[in-house]
């Protein structure tokens, strides 16, 4: 599904499709701390920015892609890794400008939206975008184990109801609907998924395979944001960053 790290799996690997694969970032903490940014950075910079600008933002996609593209073009291995990285991050960020910006009002289009790339990762894992199309994929899981969640557990049936609500009005039916999640079988549904998403990220980051590392990454931090945005939901719904 992910990458490689050629000073590490290459041995399994004819030299022609060694060639082809992307340099390998210096350490696992690189890894972490890569897929953990990139993640995380869509929460307090994005988010804003779609809501008060949201044309602005979708088309800072073209430029980011631009430098990520020379970036990967790079001779040193740690740029042309980062640029590699920010590709896939870049799919990611015009999915999200997408739905926030224009759609938000319609639950059921985020993971379509946000699964615009798909054939483009799936067919990157083979090539020298494997880390860019890992990142996007791990990223894209995540979401679609959010929005599951949240259709199944109820939460989503809420939302149009929140984001046109008044805003005196949107942070009650907010934390109300996150009350919800903590009903016996909401709460039940909620810790399954989340105890099996954590045993994806430890089975991910034991292969020796960098991009498996970068995805257990990517996908700790999207469980790890859930979880923020559930407890800001429950006792400050105003930090939510939904209304």
């Amino acid at each position: 599904m992910l990458g490689v790290q050629p000073s590490l799996t290459t041995r399994a690997l004819t030299p022609s499709m060694a060639a082809a694969l992307p340099p390998p970032l210096a350490a696992p903490d690189a890894l972490r701390a890569a897929g953990c940014l990139l993640v995380a950075l869509p929460v307090f910079l994005q988010a804003p920015w779609v809501r008060l600008a949201p044309f602005s933002a979708a088309l800072f996609t073209a430029p980011l892609l631009l430098v990520a593209v020379l970036l990967a073009q790079s001779p040193s291995q740690r740029w042309s890794t980062a640029g590699t990285l920010l590709v896939g991050f870049c799919g990611s960020w015009l999915g999200g400008c997408l739905f926030w910006g224009w759609c938000r009002l319609h639950p059921l289009w985020h993971l379509p939206i946000e699964a615009f790339a798909l054939p483009l990762a799936l067919g990157g894992l083979r090539s020298r975008w494997r880390l860019s199309a890992s990142f996007y994929l791990a990223s894209l899981l995540g979401t679609a184990a959010t929005d599951g969640v949240m259709a199944i557990t109820g939460v989503m049936g809420h939302w149009t109801e929140v984001l046109e609500a008044p805003i005196q009005q949107a942070p009650a039916l907010l934390q109300q609907a996150a009350l919800g999640v903590l009903e016996p079988l909401p709460l039940a549904v909620t810790v399954t998924v989340a105890t099996i998403l954590v045993i994806l990220c430890r089975r991910f980051w034991r292969h020796p395979d960098g991009a498996w590392r970068l995805a257990a990454s990517a996908l700790a931090t999207t469980l790890a944001v859930d979880g923020l945005f559930l407890a800001a939901a429950l006792w400050s719904p105003h930090w939510s960053g939904l209304i």
